[in-house]
């Protein structure tokens, strides 16, 4: 049997679930505590794919539109917020709806009202199709256009004044890059009075930056259209260290690990915890390994419950 030689897990901190996450999931298990299935659920309540079967498994039955929910009956909205056109449909199908919408979405989706109705012209930087930018452009369409790159806002042609909100999971570098940029063009754009990326994918991003530096190979777990683990692996990546995305231990390849002496570890603001802890115990299983945590911020952050789900809390 061939020995292995001893490998090291480096796990960044913070890691997994965000306050805006846990409370999304939360809502959604006590209304299937409380009422009992179907509950259902427009677009993936947060974006993993363990988190959506768990909830599945218990009765949550997730819907791509509200059309496809029974009239009169329970909704949740995801994390990710939804427009005001959304809103008004519930309205019209007297749906019961629980709104998931993290706390940090709604303060943006704030601030796009309070900039539209100032008559300015928003900037919103983001991921175009994602379900956040969706709801955020459904604020003020007609006052709103998407850029993703500085090439974007080099094509711009506003007249009159200009604001810019973003979206909550980017990359915090190349967002940066893109404001600077919007300075640039337009001197007297305004910007939210505090960032709108969120401190989550902040401390997220942060942590792997400086655990990848110190790693040969980095793993972040979590889902693929999970915008904040995906901009986690192409940190990393960025770096000069390799870097996956992956949902479980089941996908690590192990040609990945040939002569890697050090694997950095991480995951989504979205990927379950227990998750990381079945990366470790896979990448035990190959050799041996000693596990260290790297931390570079606390998170003490909580989010209170809507009041309907508390009652029976």
């Amino acid at each position: 049997m061939t020995e292995h030689p001893p490998r090291s897990v480096l796990l960044a901190s913070p890691r997994s679930f965000c306050a805006g996450v846990e409370r999304a999931i939360e809502i959604v298990e006590r209304l299937l505590d409380q009422r009992g299935g179907p509950i259902y659920v427009r677009k993936q309540i947060v974006h993993n794919v363990h988190v959506v079967r768990s909830l599945e498994a218990r009765g949550a039955v997730f819907v791509e539109e509200l059309s496809e929910v029974p009239f009169g009956a329970t909704a949740v909205f995801s994390a990710h917020g939804v427009s005001p056109a959304v809103r008004a449909e519930a309205r019209d199908r007297s749906l019961d709806v629980l709104d998931a919408t993290c706390p940090l979405v709604t303060k943006v989706h704030a601030e796009a009202r309070r900039f539209a109705e100032r008559g300015d012209t928003i900037v919103l930087i983001g991921h175009a199709g994602h379900e956040e930018v969706e709801g955020t452009f459904g604020e003020a369409p007609d006052q709103m256009v998407l850029v993703e790159t500085v090439a974007d806002v080099e094509a711009l042609e506003i007249t009159g004044p200009v604001s810019y909100l973003t979206q909550t999971t980017l990359a915090v570098d190349e967002t940066t890059e893109v404001i600077e940029a919007l300075e640039r063009k337009f001197p007297q754009v305004r910007g939210p009075g505090s960032d709108d990326i969120c401190y989550a994918t902040t401390n997220r991003q942060v942590a792997i930056r400086e655990v990848a530096a110190r790693s040969d190979l980095v793993l972040v777990v979590g889902s693929k259209n999970s915008s904040n683990s995906v901009r986690m692996v192409e940190l990393a990546a960025r770096g000069g260290t390799p870097a996956y995305l992956i949902d479980d231990a089941s996908e690590i390849d192990p040609a990945w690990l040939s002569g890697v002496s050090s694997v950095g570890l991480s995951a989504g603001a979205s990927a379950p915890p227990e998750l990381v802890d079945e990366v470790v115990a896979a990448l035990q299983s190959l050799g041996s390994v000693s596990v260290s945590t790297h931390t570079t911020a606390t998170e003490t952050i909580a989010f209170t419950l809507p009041l309907a789900v508390r009652r029976a809390g």
